[in-house]
This record gives C-alpha cells, structure tokens and sequence, in this order.
C-alpha cells in the first residue's frame, strides 16, 4: 500500500507550492505574495481537468497513512521530520526492477519520505560530485565558511545549483564538461551571524561571486560509475554578477538599455538568478534568468509592476553598494535582464551573451529543436502565475565545424527570426467548464492552439507584429506585448522539453493556488484545478511534427497530486501503479524517451524528488520516482545518460528559521558542517544501464 507523509508541521501549508517562507524570500523576492503581475484580461486557461481524471482513470479506495512525526532538526521550528521507515509504494519487491515496466524505468519506485539524504532505489550508488565552494580555478583557496571573500569565491563553485549540462571534450577519455546554473543565495544559510537588515559589503560582494554560471571538467570512474571534478583544468570558469556580458538581437543599442555606465546599451554586467536552461547543437549552453526582480529597488513604474519589481528596498539590499540594483537611480538597468544567456563552454576567454530576440520575462528555461532546414526553434516559459509560454523560430541556419567563423556564425543564430506566444483553445464549449471538474459532453480535456507572433528581427532591423508597440518594446516588455495579443495564462509555465524520439513538447505547469481565488482568473480547459497546487504537464503536437508551425494540437498528459485523488491523471495508466508527484518543475529525456520530471515545493508531505514517465507505448504514463533530495531542498538540473543520473540538489536546509547557527540540514557533509548545495551522480551497482 502506498504511503504519503502528512502536510502537518511542513512550510508548505503557509505559503505556496510547498515552499518556505525562506525559500520565497531570496529565490524569488516573495513572488505568490506579491500581487498578480498579470492584469490582463485576456482569457484564462485553467482547471476542468479534475473531472477528466475521474472519467478516465481508474478510481479506487485507498487510505492515507498518517506517518508520526518524529523530532524534527534540532533547534528549527517546523523542521520536516526523520524518514520513518521505507515503505514500498507499490507492492513490488524492494530491489527486483520489475521486467514488465517501460524499459528505462526498470527500478524498484523510492518510496516518498522525509529523509535528510539523497535517497535512490535499492541496488543504486551515489557521490557528491562537487559542492558550494569547491575551488575549480587556478589560485583559488580550499573553501572556508568563516573566511569567504568574493575573489576566493569567484574561483570556486557558485551556490544553488540548477540548470545541469553535460558535454563532451574532444581527446579526453572519460572526461566531460558539467555547466552548472548558480541561481540565487541565502545568505542565512551562507554567514555566521548575518543580519538581513544590515548586510556588509563583503557578503554582498561574496553573494555577486556565488551568482552566475560554473563550468567545470569532470572525470569519470568507469569501474563505478562516479564522477568527480577536476579542479584548475584549462576549460573550468566562472561566470558572475560582474562578469562582462553582450547584449545581442534587435534591442541591443536601445534607448531602453542605455545606462550612465554603458551608453552604449550593449554591455551589461553578470547574469542572475538563472533558473533552467538548455544545450543547443552547435555546442553552446542556454541559461534563462528568471526571477532577476528582486534584485532591483524602488520602482515607481507600471512597466516594472508588471515584472513583479517592487517600490521599497530589497531582500538582499544590493542597491546600497551598487546604484545600478536601484531603478530611481539607473531605470534602464533592469532592462538589461531577463533573456536568455548564452555561453561558449569551450573558450573560457568569450564574451556570454544576451539575446533580446527571445523576449525579456522570468525565462525558467531554452530548450532547442531543428527545422529540417537546420533552423533553430527555442522554447520557453514565463515562470509566474497567469503568464504565458514562447518560441522563436530563427530564420539562419546552422553550419557545421568547428572554426571560428563557424562558431561565430552558430553564436548569431539566436539574433535573427520571429518570436512567438501561445494561444490555447479547448475544444468544449466554454458553458461546459464550470471550474468544478465537471467534465465536458465530450469527455476530453485537450484542444487546439496556435503561435501568435510578437516581433521579427533581421539583419535589416525588426518589425513589431503587436498594435501600439514598436518592435524594441516588444523585445524588452514582452509581458505586455503577450497581454496585447491575448495569450494564454498559465500555470506557473516552468520548463519545456521536445522529445528527441516524438518531436512532442512537454511543458511543466507547476502550480498557481491563486487561480479562481477572489477576483483572479477562473478555469478552462488547458489547466487543472482552482487552487491548484499541484501541478501539471501539457502535451503538444506541433501541426506535422514541424516546430516551426504555427498551430498545434494540445492534451493533457499528467496531473499531479496523490494518485488516490480522483482530480489526478498519469495518461491514462492505472493509478495503483504509480507513484505520487506534485509540483513539476525541470524535464529531461533519457535515452529511452522517458520524460524524467524534478519537483519543487511537493504538497503531498515529502521531500521533492525525481521521477520518470514513459510516454508512448502501451506503458505511457507509468510514473515512478527514483530519488528525493534532503530536508528543505529542491531537485534541479536532471540529466539522465545511459549509465549515470545527475540531479542538482539545491537550497537544502531551506527551512523557515533555519541560520548557519541553527541548521534545518546537515547534508551533505555531516553534523558540524556548513549545509551546502551540491551536484550528485547516481548509478547502478552492478554497472549496468539505468533502469534496464
């Protein structure tokens, strides 16, 4: 019988999607507190899909064992408890992959639990990779917590690990090149003694150096499976706050981005908060900066409302030493972020990029697919309740090689085509979707959607496709150009992924508990639930399998909760068979076409965890969870490869009252350690392929 762990004495109950008042403060400025940034009112996608679920699934009576609370970390109020004992999720056999499951997924299901541990399946090993810290440059110190500087921390590896990608390094056996997002600090977690009231110049400086990205080599131990990094080799970077950058595409030179320290509107300096990202063919890595408003303080403006950047001072209290972080003071610089990033991994010596022609909001993430025509199409979401989902279809080609005008050439690709929103149509009529679950006569949540385009850029210059905008305003406030048109509102719109096998996209709708509430947008058929803190994920089928079309055909392929809830739905597999999941956040394929799903904020009482679905053949949906990740942390960055599974485990310790005195975690190093993110690999014991 499957258990699930209760919701009491969790952070989760007091604020959104599960997560702590900690974790709101400095991931994301306290965003579900804020008010909705869309005002828009433009139809609402939303939440029939309970009654769907009970259609089509298989319903049955299930009880929900309470799991007694044991004491929680010492010295954290409301610290989640020790793991009781594992308790098999299924029925299967712990330890004997069941042959009948979705090559793949071959692996006995972890049962959900509270464990202050990265826990993986019976016959499965484990290694930190590299952690918080860790020097990986040339001259940089072996890490001290009491003894943090932002030069010593600009040689090591920055904080809050996300976006993962692996690549491989021509003429080095065994060797690959991990990227690593670094999204955001909790300074509570990171200095003795910190007063957020008063931060002093050295943290802030320090908090710049553990922001950014981190590329670093990493050996492989073919015997066993684990990967461990290689400090001081020729390719390891880090990429900061005060890294110079490129601003690129058709606002680059804007008015809107000219600064008194760059009148040029070209230049701007570091990246932040960089959620999800992605790996393009022709060998660069996508970064997407996502929640980069709460960097920025005392706004006056609707444009910036609209980004959620708020009117006093913030969290952190970067405007104090940086007049760029105030917008009274310099009103274009937080113009100069939210796009997606571009890094060339293999030269340490190039100048990132910023590519306006994507759009500027909180990117989660840049996932890459070709036209047969070798033209790069990139999709990507807004991660903000009622905000929408993109693409951009590039009108230049890749070419092959690896010269320099070869790379250069690759680096423009980005700059030159049209950007698209989405549109989402149901197919029931709208008198149907009463918000209840209620289902449609039809019986089918699913529908229709087309590609609205906002703006095209050229070599020539750009054309705005939106009435009242010009075309640079479409680039720099694409929230509004989204608005104008009529997109969709969506769910927390997180991180998207074609399938390399299907040409299908998947898009993880997280949660959004305000939708239906008071006067927020009520329900239709594309999204699950009012109140919905659970989650889901969409299915699109681009018309012909061509993702530069502009119309679509959308289904619903997950909705999140316990399976013993009848507003639930896993493509139609039998619910008895699968795990509980809530909150999708990053997706990833495996070798076999499974869509593997990290969560965030889970609301079912344990820690988030990652998890694999098959999504075609007669196992399709098939959910089973292969890993959690510690008390108070989130699971980020999967990469699943033959024989290794790579997850970044970030914020752990994240827990409401959590400080370096009082700590809600002590992984991954033990009792008397400083809590530190940190990037994992997993592998089979016998050596053998994942999940086969």
């Amino acid at each position: 019988m499957r258990k699930l762990l209760p919701l009491i004495g969790t952070p989760s109950q007091s604020h959104p999607g599960g997560r702590s008042a900690m974790t709101c403060r400095f991931r994301c400025g306290d965003a579900c507190f804020h008010e909705v940034p869309n005002t828009s009112d433009n139809e609402y996608v939303g939440e029939i899909i309970a009654g769907a679920i009970g259609r089509r699934a298989m319903v049955r009576a299930a009880a929900v064992v309470t799991v007694a609370a044991a004491a929680g970390t010492a010295g954290v109020a409301g610290a989640l408890p020790a793991a009781a004992a594992p308790v098999r999720e299924s029925g299967k056999p712990s330890g004997k992959p069941v042959a009948k499951a979705a090559r793949g997924l071959r692996y006995s299901s972890v049962a959900p639990n509270t464990a202050d541990a990265v826990t993986v399946p019976d016959g499965y090993a484990q290694n930190v990779v590299i952690r918080w810290g860790e020097p990986i440059l040339r001259g940089a110190p072996a890490f001290d917590p009491e003894k943090q500087t932002a030069a010593a921390q600009a040689g090591q590896f920055g904080y809050n690990n996300d976006f993962l990608a692996l690549l491989p390094i021509p003429g080095e056996c065994d060797r690959q090149l991990l990227v690593a997002n670094h999204e955001y600090t909790d300074e509570v977690l990171m200095f003795r003694g910190y007063d957020p009231a008063n931060p002093t110049r050295q943290q802030v400086e320090v908090a710049w150096a553990a922001h950014g990205l981190g590329v670093v080599v990493v050996q492989e131990d073919r015997r066993t499976g684990r990967l461990t990094a290689v400090p001081r080799h020729h390719l390891n970077r880090r990429v900061t706050a005060t890294t110079e950058f490129r601003l690129t595409g058709p606002a680059a030179g804007s008015d809107l981005l000219k600064t008194s320290a760059d009148p040029t509107g070209t230049k701007v300096l570091g990246t932040l908060n960089n959620c999800s990202g992605g790996t393009t063919p022709w060998g660069t890595t996508l970064h997407g900066e996502e929640n980069f408003n709460q960097y920025f303080a005392n706004s006056g403006r609707a444009t910036d409302k609209r980004y959620g950047i708020g009117t006093g001072a913030t969290e952190r209290k970067w405007e104090r030493f940086d007049k760029r972080f105030d917008v009274a003071q310099e009103p274009n610089e937080v113009h100069r972020f939210g796009y997606v990033v571009e890094l060339d991994p293999y030269d340490p010596t190039s100048t990132p990029r910023k590519h306006t022609a994507l759009g500027r909001f909180k990117h989660e993430a840049a996932t890459v697919r070709l036209t047969e025509d070798g033209r790069p199409v990139v999709y990507t979401g807004d991660d903000e309740r009622f905000d929408y989902f993109y693409k951009f279809v590039g009108s230049k080609r890749v070419k092959k090689g690896s010269s320099r005008a070869v790379r250069e050439h690759n680096l423009s690709l980005l700059d030159e085509g049209t950007l698209y929103v989405a549109r989402l149509t149901g197919d029931s009529p709208a008198i149907e979707i009463d918000g209840t679950g209620k289902l449609p006569a039809d019986g089918e949540f699913d529908g229709s959607g087309e590609w609205i385009p906002l703006a095209t850029a050229t070599a020539e210059g750009a054309v705005s496709h939106v009435e009242g905008m010009s075309a640079e305003e479409v680039f720099v406030f694409t929230r509004l150009a989204g608005d104008k048109v009529g997109a969709t509102k969506m769910d927390r719109p997180e991180d998207i992924q074609p399938s390399p096998v299907t040409g299908k996209v998947y898009v993880a709708l997280t949660n959004n508990t305000n939708r239906g509430v008071g006067a927020n947008a009520k329900a239709d058929e594309a999204n699950p639930r009012n109140a919905n803190k659970h989650g889901h994920i969409l299915e699109l089928t681009e018309r012909r399998n061509r993702p530069e079309s502009t119309a679509f055909a959308w289904s619903l392929f997950l909705v999140a909760g316990d399976p013993d809830d009848p507003a639930t739905y896993f493509a139609g597999f039998p619910k008895d068979d699968v795990s509980p999941i809530s909150c999708p956040d990053n997706v990833a394929f495996d070798p076999h076409g499974n869509l593997w799903i990290s969560t965030d904020g889970s609301q079912l009482g344990s820690h988030d965890g990652l998890f694999g679905v098959a999504t075609r053949g007669s196992r399709r949906g098939e959910l089973k969870q292969f890993l959690t990740v510690p008390t108070g942390a989130e699971t980020c960055g999967p990469i699943v490869q033959d024989r290794r599974v790579l997850v970044a485990v970030q914020h752990p310790g994240e827990i409401d009252g959590a400080t370096v005195e009082k700590p809600a975690s002590t992984w991954p190093d033990g009792a008397g350690k400083i809590v530190r993110p940190a990037v994992v690999a997993v592998w089979r014991k016998d050596g053998e392929d994942i999940g086969v």
